[in-house]
């Protein structure tokens, strides 16, 4: 199992980068290789992804979440993965979130990318993405406050 950890620093209150990352459909409009992910249940999301050529369909479930503070979750099906973001204030009102993504490299195509760093740097594009994403907006477009 392979473990990844990218961090960034946004231009917006920890509430409202929280609450964005509660809304698992919206992915898409940030994460390359996502192609659609639908919220199931509370605790239950469905991923369509294709990165390099690999499509894949899973269901991911969140291990535990704390409004303004972390989101954990591991795959149920398909590829062997999980992971965790964390939302942390900084300085001047802003949020420093942390991506850490464990998983298991699956296929020649797979183990080839990971060894060229080509998942790393999707992450920390994934990340800038969403950076722009929230601060061009400066408002979720919406928000689960729950707890698991």
């Amino acid at each position: 199992m392979d473990t990844i950890s990218e961090s960034i620093e946004v231009d917006v209150p920890v509430r409202s980068v929280y609450d964005q990352w509660t809304q698992f459909e919206s992915f898409p409009e940030f994460m390359g290789g996502v192609q659609e992910v639908k919220q199931i249940t509370a605790t239950r999301t469905l991923w369509r992804t294709e990165i390099a050529g690999v499509e894949r369909e899973f269901h991911a479930e969140i291990t535990e979440q704390v409004p303004d503070r972390l989101i954990a979750w591991r795959s149920v099906d398909g590829p062997d993965q999980g992971g965790v973001v964390t939302f942390a204030p900084t300085e001047g009102n802003g949020t420093r979130v942390t991506l850490e993504l464990d998983y298991e490299p699956e296929g020649l195509a797979e183990k080839a990318g990971d060894k060229l760093g080509i998942i790393s740097r999707r992450i920390k594009g994934d990340l800038k993405s969403f950076k722009e994403f929230i601060e061009n907006r400066q408002v979720e477009t919406g928000a689960w406050r729950g707890e698991v």
